[in-house]
C-alpha cells in the first residue's frame, strides 16, 4: 500500500469530513511550555499538600 492510497477516502461522507474539517495535525498533546509549567506547579503542588496532611495526620494523631 502506497501512501497516495492512505488519503483516498473510503466513502461519500469521509471524503465531505475531509473535505470540510481537514485532517487534525500530527503533534497532538504539545502544549506550550507555559502551560505545561503551571499544570506541573499545580499538580505537583496538589500531591505536596496531600502528602503533608498524611504525614501530618500520622505525626499530631
Amino acid at each position: 500500500m502506497s501512501n497516495g492510497n492512505q488519503n483516498k477516502p473510503f466513502n461519500d461522507v469521509i471524503a465531505h469530513k475531509q473535505n470540510i474539517e481537514g485532517y487534525p495535525k500530527t503533534g497532538r498533546g504539545k502544549l506550550p511550555l507555559p502551560i505545561k509549567l503551571i499544570g506541573y506547579f499545580l499538580f505537583g503542588g496538589f500531591f505536596l499538600i496531600i502528602l503533608v496532611g498524611l504525614v501530618g495526620n500520622i505525626l499530631f494523631n
